[in-house]
């Protein structure tokens, strides 16, 4: 490995770490390899709860972060029926409940036509975007009122893969900007029910996919058995 030239490395985030704890872990063995503290970044946050392929940029490589954070994403998950909870996923118990024995496959199908193709949607309240220079799940903690504007995006493809109601299994590919926890409470919505994200896997970054990504272990194994100075 060259951390002059710079790396890039295909990260299997596990689940409840953030994507800031993966950088940090690995910054920290990379950093003791070379010799001194070097620039590492990701590109793309993952939720907490979320699992599956991070990108992380180390060294010069750190300059094609937005270039690999613009890429066409690919996820898997489930969404749960039914529900709604304050962060739009498992995060939070839920916190209205609603019914559900109207939803037929039929209707389901219907539906997700609706979440196919260009879009505007409403980031959640409880995510990293910043409202007059506040973070919102900060705000949102403390128990304060915060409006979000719509954002368009692009989903290319939505398509389930399992069908066990309450539980909805998918596989999406969308643009970058997307969220699918939005995704999960916009289509419960829609079902004049609710939903929220009950797991989530990242399967793929542009070309890059999650059967080539190694553990957070791994890597900081691979960094120190690096023969290279």
């Amino acid at each position: 490995m060259n951390w002059e030239v710079g790396e890039v490395l295909l990260v299997d985030k596990p689940l409840h770490w953030t994507s800031f704890d993966v950088v940090n872990k690995l910054r920290y063995s990379i950093s003791r390899k070379a010799g001194k503290r070097m620039k590492v970044g990701h590109a793309g946050t993952l939720d907490p709860l979320a699992t599956g392929l991070l990108i992380i940029c180390a060294g010069k490589m750190t300059k094609r972060i937005d270039e690999f954070t613009g890429m066409e994403k690919e996820y898997t998950g489930t969404f749960m029926l039914g529900a709604t909870t304050p962060t739009y996923d498992s995060e939070t118990q839920p916190d209205k409940l609603f019914p559900t024995d109207h939803i037929t496959i039929e209707q389901l199908h219907a539906v997700k036509e609706q979440f196919t193709g260009a879009i505007a949607q409403i980031p959640p309240v409880y995510s990293a975007i910043k409202v007059d220079g506040k973070v919102a799940y900060n705000q949102a903690r403390k128990g304060k009122d915060i409006e979000l504007k719509p954002r368009d995006i692009l989903i290319h493809e939505l398509e389930f893969t399992r069908i066990q109601l309450p539980e909805v299994d998918f596989r999406v590919t969308c643009s970058k900007g997307t969220y699918i926890r939005s995704l999960a409470f916009d289509f419960g919505k829609a079902l004049q029910s609710g939903a929220y994200l009950k797991a989530l896997t990242r399967t793929r970054i542009g070309s890059f996919k999650l059967e080539d990504a190694s553990s957070v272990e791994e890597w900081v194994a691979k960094i120190q058995e690096d023969p290279q100075d």
